[in-house]
């Protein structure tokens, strides 16, 4: 039989409500809405289906405080992570919000309804409180603070849940398991005993030991049971994760391991963290949890110090073990002796035996640059998964983004520099000039700060998906603003390298071989808004290369571009 649900009961609203489902579809037409963020619907959907069990719904006040205070619930019942539904007061004041009001839930990617809320309460919670006691600091580098501060809406709305639909995916079907569905599973196979191991990461062959050694020990099974909904910002997509563990599950033991996929979103809160994914697996029927070193940490704080301590999260756990009831398997660390071909734990490494090991950071250059990645630590299947999706920097995209004043002579520069990486050849080159976008992209926008950097968003989606393609993209426009640019680099960043090239030619020169006399205009007054005279321009703080033309030819600026792409990588195999 599998491990009871946390509570007793396992809370499956889309069950429980099938026999209304009729009436409710019904009345979600007549109904306020509101469109949930990707983090909501995640939450929504473990809500609705058991995995949040006993929750059967967003947390209202009273329970949120006592969650983010105590770890419990209102009514004393082990809960370490605040669930909320967020909404501002431009949402509040437009939807009419307030108690007793019902208002559906949809889906923002097709707009269908999920579910129904009754509204208990609308509150505002204190977010630094929060912070502090749930992810142990008010630090901007931890990212669910950042998203606490900067993404989450001031105030949250408690109620009660009523499920129209579970949300609808499309992609790896038939790994997605309610628990009620993994539940089933086991009892067909008859695993009474099985241990769930949790991962955002591709698995390699160390990974495949330790979950091994952790069933065997136990006389267990496993189910790998990763992260697909929102996970670390940088992590390697779920559709290239997923692929790596359908090859990985056919190397273990017949009838040992089974995948089934998670739509969670993460926090990164690493004890608590590790608390509520111990409560989420047993919900769905799992009697032992791995958890390793530093579970679900986020990194470095703004200090350089880690934000937990690296057993932080096994202590937490431990603490409540007797009420969790759930056993926790600690992630044992595994090293590879290439003498016997084998991974034994750490602690069992003979003294003075050879080993070897593969760092993160290592594996990310290999991939990056192509170098050998043996099977001792990866089998070849995984490797060729992760080098099709994550090919070498000679067959990725790149930006090359040249900012400077009007007559800067940074078109100049742009046109050379396709010219000559077009001779270069290996990949497609755009050219994004300035004035192109606006005629093509932007004919509608004007010239104040805010429709500058609206055009600026739209050249950095534009390169980012030529990047995204393997394409080398130059673009050249003012770009005065820092934070335009910045946000330009972010999107440009999430699939290529991106290249800030700052053309530095002093104003007096740009006016010197303005043309079109636009700067006259301007100093006289019939132009209004234009950089360098009335508007500021931003000197770029991050910049790969500053380059004036008006102290170096544009071909000497060209040749330092290409070399410093040819120095990152870009051009390896060509």
């Amino acid at each position: 039989m599998s491990n009871a649900p946390h509570g007793g009961i396992l809370k499956d609203l889309v069950a429980r409500d099938q026999p209304i489902h009729d009436q409710l579809l019904q009345e979600v037409s007549t109904l306020e809405s509101i469109v949930l963020t990707d983090r909501q619907l995640c939450d929504l959907e473990l809500i609705i289906s058991g995995g949040f069990s006993p929750l059967e719904s967003f947390l209202n006040e009273k329970d949120y405080n006592s969650v983010v205070e105590n770890l419990r619930l209102a009514d004393g019942t082990l809960w370490s992570m605040p669930i909320n539904l967020d909404v501002s007061q431009e949402d509040i004041d437009r939807l009419s919000l307030k108690p007793a009001q019902r208002v559906a839930l949809r889906d923002p990617r097709n707009d269908s309804p999920i579910a129904v809320l009754t509204i208990q309460d609308i509150y505002r919670p204190d977010k630094v409180k929060e912070a502090k006691l749930v992810f142990g600091d008010d630090d901007l580098a931890h990212p669910a603070v950042k998203y606490l501060h900067q993404s989450v809406k001031e105030f949250y709305v408690g109620g009660t849940l009523q499920a129209v639909q579970a949300p609808v995916h499309y992609d790896y079907v038939a790994y997605r398991n309610t628990p009620a569905e993994i539940r089933a599973y086991f009892q067909k196979l008859n695993w009474t005993r099985v241990v769930a191991f949790q991962t955002r990461n591709p698995m390699h062959r160390a990974h495949r030991e330790l979950t091994v050694r952790a069933a065997r020990s136990r006389q267990a099974n496993v189910l790998i049971n990763p992260v697909v909904g929102l996970t670390k910002p940088g992590d390697i997509d779920h559709f290239t994760r997923v692929r790596v563990y359908e090859a990985i599950i056919r190397r273990y033991p017949t009838g040992m391991a089974a995948l089934s996929l998670l739509p969670l979103a993460m926090r990164m809160a690493g004890p608590r963290e590790a608390l509520w994914h111990a409560i989420i697996r047993k919900n769905h029927g799992c009697s032992h949890f791995i958890i390793g070193r530093d579970h679900a940490g986020p990194g470095k704080n703004s200090a350089g110090k880690d934000f937990y301590g690296p057993y932080d999260a096994q202590y937490l756990v431990e603490k409540y073990k007797d009420e969790l009831d759930i056993e926790v398997v600690p992630f044992q660390q595994v090293t590879y002796l290439p003498d016997s071909d084998e991974y034994v734990p750490s602690d069992e490494v003979p003294v003075g035996a050879k080993t070897l090991d593969i760092s993160g950071t290592e594996l990310r250059r290999r991939l990056r640059s192509g170098a050998h990645i043996p099977e001792w630590f990866s089998y070849p299947e995984v490797v060729a998964l992760l080098r099709q999706s994550h090919p070498p920097r000679s067959k990725q995209g790149f930006a090359v983004f040249l900012t400077g004043y009007h007559a800067s002579k940074k078109e100049h520069i742009a046109r050379a520099l396709q010219v000559s990486l077009n001779q270069q050849g290996g990949r497609s080159i755009s050219l994004l000039l300035g004035e192109t976008i606006r005629g093509k992209l932007s004919s509608e926008l004007g010239f104040s700060k805010r429709e500058r950097d609206i055009n600026i968003n739209r050249l950095g989606f534009v390169a980012a998906e030529l990047t995204k393609a393997g394409a080398g993209v130059i673009v050249a426009p003012i770009a005065p603003y820092e934070q335009a640019r910045q946000q330009a680099r972010q999107e440009v960043e999430k699939t290529g390298g991106f290249f800030l090239v700052h053309v530095a030619t002093p104003l007096e020169q740009c006016i010197a071989w303005d043309r079109d006399g636009v700067y006259e205009r301007a100093q006289k007054g019939q132009i209004t808004g234009f950089t360098g005279i009335d508007d500021p321009y931003e000197a770029p703080k991050n910049a790969e290369l500053v380059v004036d033309p008006s102290t170096e030819s544009v071909a000497q600026i060209v040749r330092r571009i290409i070399l410093l792409l040819d120095q990152q990588g870009y051009f390896g195999d060509v």
